[in-house]
């Protein structure tokens, strides 16, 4: 049993009710959720939100009946992975036993479908605590990320001896992308927070990771989003 799950909190500073707003002919929670329907390998969908609108839609759409999540779960200072654990410990009376639970960012409506399958088949073979969504990270802290010192001079964040003259030669940084998740869900039940056990990447192209976390990023994705459907349009 793979249970598809969407988080979409009322709230938002950067963009007001942006989880819900209209981009590219429907809400965008739908980019989201419309895929986990849609997926041959999800076998259950739930969406935890504090809005009633966004609940009452996911839920005429097909989603578990599971009441809205509680108050504490719905700051803006409320964690992932405690989302996470209450939307399991709703979800499973209702859709049985869970194997992977599925967690897709409703803020990140570019992924692909072989995006969601790659997710799942890297933890059914590596049998992770986690699998999370990376992109190669543009800037690279060993080389030229840099942060003040007390007199206010800047240094590389994370100098090695010697030093790094080329980007090639700095090593491997991933950027998390709020995209795409896969938890255990043993791992959800006994574990406090995301980085307590074995987390591995999954790597996803750089033009499908943008997050909407401003006016501008979400002037970019409707970009991205409409020229994705020129696309397929035209294919």
């Amino acid at each position: 049993m793979i249970l598809g799950h969407i988080g979409a909190r009322k709230g938002s500073k950067g963009v007001p009710r942006k989880n819900f707003r209209m981009i590219c002919g429907k809400p965008l929670i739908d980019w989201s959720l419309d895929q986990l329907f849609a997926h041959p390998m999800v076998d259950a969908v739930v969406v935890s939100t504090d809005d009633e609108e966004i609940y009452d839609h996911a839920v005429a759409k097909g989603a578990l009946a599971v009441g809205l999540r509680p108050a504490h779960l719905a700051t803006d200072t409320a964690g992932k992975f405690g989302v996470w654990q209450h939307a399991l410990s709703v979800s499973e009376p209702l859709c049985g036993t869970v194997s992977a639970f599925l967690d897709l960012d409703c803020t990140s409506p570019l992924r692909l479908p072989e995006d969601i399958t790659g997710a799942l088949e890297l933890y059914k073979s590596e049998h992770p605590d986690l699998v999370m969504s990376c992109c190669e990270a543009r800037k690279n802290p060993y080389f030229n990320l840099v942060e003040p010192d007390a007199s206010g001079a800047l240094h590389v964040s994370k100098p090695l001896p010697g030093g790094v003259v080329a980007r090639q030669q700095a090593p491997v940084v991933y950027e998390h992308a709020a995209s795409t998740y896969v938890v255990a869900p043993d791992y959800l039940r006994r574990a406090k927070g995301l980085w307590e056990g074995r987390v591995i990447p999954f790597l996803m192209p750089p033009e499908r990771c943008v997050d909407i976390d401003s006016p501008f990023d979400f002037r970019l994705v409707e970009f991205l989003l409409k020229e994705a459907q020129g696309v397929e349009n035209n294919g």
